[in-house]
């Protein structure tokens, strides 16, 4: 049977009015970062770097390219060793650590695999109830079965989250994901990300070169230069947030802070 078609069984577990991911099983946790280096060869692209991030918190990191950002989410996603220096999730190592996602700018999907079966990579085929549930969160119900090529590129960004989020990440890194998208789907796109993060609770950490996406989504803000913190911003805006003075203002704020750098 070609795997373009639903089997009877997935099709009854997909239409099932089961919740989505217990919001209980899926709580973040405190990144702890102490006296962190990062070289390659002689170039500095991280020094001395300390940051505590709240369980639970959306953290925005933002700065020019070449300070580091990029680097730092790598890093707490264990997919490059520090030079020097600590990075603890909840007081743990974060080397091997199962609860860290990561969503990248290009969703990475298989091209060969349907976009239900992206989203259950490396899981049973009883496990794919959890990755239709998903699905269906996501906005992609109906495109299941499609290829990836059949996709738009916010499409295929929702089938790439939704596939960082089924495994109930504490951790969910976002290393620019939205950046190659058009305005509308973009903004589609951080609503959804805000929803998903409010309903399961996970640590957020977004890296961005869009200030205005920053503000929109994020606890609170840091910006990187030379490897070195050098502001953070608190974002005290209620949500679902709108354009409005405080806003804009702390948007020029954040603006100002990058292109002094």
């Amino acid at each position: 049977m070609s795997n373009l078609n639903v089997t009877h069984l997935e099709q009854q577990a997909f239409t099932r009015s089961t919740p989505v991911l217990p919001t209980s099983e899926s709580k973040g946790v405190e990144i702890q970062i102490k006296n962190l280096h990062k070289y390659y060869g002689q170039v500095t692209v991280l020094e001395n770097l300390d940051l505590n991030i709240q369980a639970g918190e959306f953290l925005a990191i933002v700065g020019r390219s070449g300070c580091g950002k990029s680097t730092l989410l790598r890093l707490i996603a264990d997919l490059e060793q520090s030079s020097s220096g600590q990075i603890q999730l909840d007081g743990k190592q974060a080397s091997h650590q199962p609860d860290v996602r990561v969503m990248f700018q290009d969703p990475r999907l298989l091209p060969w695999r349907s976009v239900v079966d992206n989203v259950n990579l490396g899981r049973s085929k009883a496990q794919k109830v959890q990755a239709f549930t998903l699905l269906e969160k996501v906005g992609l119900k109906d495109k299941s079965q499609l290829w990836p090529a059949q996709l738009s590129g916010g499409q295929r960004q929702r089938a790439a989250l939704a596939r960082a989020l089924l495994h109930r990440p504490k951790v969910l890194l976002l290393d620019e994901p939205l950046g190659a998208l058009d305005a509308l789907t973009r903004l589609d796109m951080q609503q959804l990300i805000e929803n998903l993060w409010l309903d399961q609770g996970f640590t957020a950490i977004l890296v961005t070169h869009d200030v205005s996406e920053a503000v929109q989504l994020a606890d609170r803000i840091i910006l990187l230069n030379r490897g070195e913190i050098e502001a953070q911003f608190t974002v005290d805006l209620p949500r679902p947030r709108q354009k409005s003075p405080a806003f804009t203002q702390l948007e020029q704020e954040v603006l100002n802070a990058v292109l002094a750098t």
